[in-house]
């Protein structure tokens, strides 16, 4: 029974083989928001075993920019900002198979025996994550942090991943 799910969760994994998309989240991973206040909101992404931490990040900020957008802000600024790799593995079942042979000559037998063992292996999958807490402005704020553009952010990771933001530009 514990093999059985072993394999299917390992068959189920390499059958996914690609990066988590630009996406709600789902089975593969994907982004999530929850509005904190007014102008504010927590956004995350998190990544299957194929993605890797720049996307994580790039897609949570991607997702941001469209939030702010989407919401009448132009600008935004991270207030707290995470990542985060999970690591977990899996071992694939194993199995053995033997092959023999014997002679017998009068009271004496001889033979050998070859045991050969598949499987066993154990991979590493780990999945990145991005959680952003982010304050939005209706223009550039004169704030002493680092704020973004969410017209400029929605282009140029746009560009970067071959992604429409979804999005209404001004």
């Amino acid at each position: 029974m514990k093999t059985s799910l072993i394999a299917t969760v390992f068959t189920s994994v390499i059958l996914m083989g690609c990066a988590t998309g630009y996406q709600s989240q789902g089975l593969t991973g994907g982004f999530t928001e929850t509005q904190l206040d007014i102008n504010v909101w927590k956004v995350n992404f998190v990544g299957n075993g194929y993605t890797s931490g720049e996307r994580a990040e790039d897609f949570a900020m991607l997702r941001s920019a469209e939030i702010a957008l989407a919401n009448g802000f132009t600008h935004f600024a991270f207030i707290s900002s995470r990542t985060n790799i999970d690591t977990s593995s899996i071992t694939s079942p194993s199995t053995s198979y033997t092959s023999s042979n014997a002679n017998i000559s009068g009271n004496n037998i001889t033979g050998n025996a070859k045991t050969t063992t598949y499987g066993g292996n154990t991979y590493f999958i780990s999945k990145p994550s991005a959680n952003n807490t982010v304050m939005m402005f209706k223009g550039k704020p004169n704030i002493n942090t680092i704020t973004y553009d969410a017209n400029f952010i929605c282009t140029s990771l746009g560009l970067k991943y071959e992604i429409t933001c979804n999005a209404p530009k001004k």
